[in-house]
C-alpha cells in the first residue's frame, strides 16, 4: 500500500519544480518584452515631457534627503572600519583611498539603488497595480492610449536619469561621512584626507559609477512597472500588497545580479580600473 504513495510523491516533486521553473521563465520573458516595448516607445512621438518632469520631481527631489543621509552614514561606517582594519598594518593613511574607491565604484550606486528600490520601485508597483485593479489601465486602452507609452516610459526615463544624479550626491555624502568619521574619531589630518581623495578620484571611476547607476535605475523601473502590470484585476488590495512586496525583493536581487555582471564586464573584460 505504501509503494504507490512514494511513487506519486517522487513524481510530484519534479513536476512542481518544472511548474515553478516554467512560471519564473515565463515572467522573465514577459518582463523583457515590456522592457523592449518601453525602449521602442521612448523614441515614438508624442514625447510627453510634462509627465517626465513630474516623475523626475517625484523620484529625484523627494528621494534626495534619504539618499544623502544613507550615503553619509555609509561613508562613516567605511571610515571607521577602514581605519580599524588598516591600523594594525601601519597603513591607516590609506583610509581616504579606501573610502573614496569603495564609495565611488561600489557603494555609492548600490546604496542609492537600494534606497530607490524600496522607495520608488515599490511606489511604482503600488500605483500601477492599483490602476490595474480599478481597471484604469483598461480604460486607457479603450480610449486609444498606449499604457506603456503613457505610464511606463516616463517612469523608466525618470529612474534612468535620476538614479545616476542621486548617486553623485550619495557619493559626495559618503566621502564626507568618511571624512567626518576619521577626522573626529581618529585625529586624521583633514587636509591629508582630502588630498588623498583628490588623488584617487578618477574620471573613469565616476564613469563606472554612473554606468552602474543607470543600469540599476532601468532595472528598478522595469521590475516595478512589470509587477504593477502583471497583477490580475481580481487581485484586489491583497494582490496589490503582494505585488508591491515582490517588486522590492526582485529589484534588490536584480541590482545584486547586475552589479556582479557589470563588475565582470567592466573590470575583467574591458579592463577598466
Amino acid at each position: 500500500m505504501e509503494q504507490p504513495i512514494v511513487h506519486e510523491a517522487s513524481g510530484g516533486f519534479p513536476n512542481l519544480v518544472k511548474t515553478r521553473l516554467h512560471k519564473v521563465l515565463s515572467e522573465i520573458g514577459h518582463a523583457f518584452t515590456l522592457f523592449f516595448q518601453t525602449l521602442i516607445q521612448i523614441f515614438r512621438p508624442p514625447f510627453q515631457f510634462d509627465l517626465l518632469v513630474k516623475q523626475l520631481l517625484l523620484i529625484g527631489f523627494n528621494s534626495l534627503a534619504v539618499v544623502i543621509v544613507s550615503g553619509f552614514f555609509t561613508g562613516m561606517v567605511l571610515g571607521v572600519q577602514g581605519y580599524i582594519q588598516l591600523k594594525p598594518y601601519a597603513v591607516e593613511g590609506s583610509v581616504a583611498r579606501f573610502v573614496c574607491v569603495s564609495v565611488v565604484k561600489e557603494l555609492g550606486p548600490m546604496i542609492t539603488a537600494f534606497v530607490l528600490a524600496g522607495r520608488i520601485g515599490a511606489s511604482i508597483t503600488a500605483e500601477l497595480s492599483t490602476m490595474k485593479v480599478t481597471e484604469q489601465i483598461d480604460a486607457l486602452k479603450v480610449m486609444g492610449t498606449n499604457p506603456v507609452k503613457y505610464l511606463v516610459v516616463p517612469r523608466f526615463l525618470a529612474c534612468s536619469i535620476m538614479l545616476p544624479t542621486l548617486t553623485i550626491y550619495s557619493t559626495f555624502a559618503g566621502i564626507g561621512g568618511g571624512f567626518v568619521a576619521v577626522v573626529t574619531l581618529f585625529d586624521v589630518n583633514g587636509s591629508f584626507f582630502l588630498l588623498e581623495v583628490q588623488k584617487n578620484l578618477f574620471v573613469g571611476s565616476v564613469l563606472i559609477s554612473l554606468i552602474k547607476a543607470t543600469s540599476f535605475g532601468m532595472a528598478i523601473a522595469a521590475v516595478g512597472c512589470y509587477k504593477g502590470f502583471s497583477i490580475s484585476t481580481a487581485g484586489g488590495a491583497e494582490g496589490v500588497g503582494i505585488a508591491t512586496t515582490g517588486s522590492a525583493v526582485i529589484s534588490l536581487i536584480a541590482i545584486l545580479v547586475l552589479d556582479f555582471v557589470l563588475n565582470h564586464i567592466l573590470f575583467n573584460i574591458l579592463g577598466l580600473v
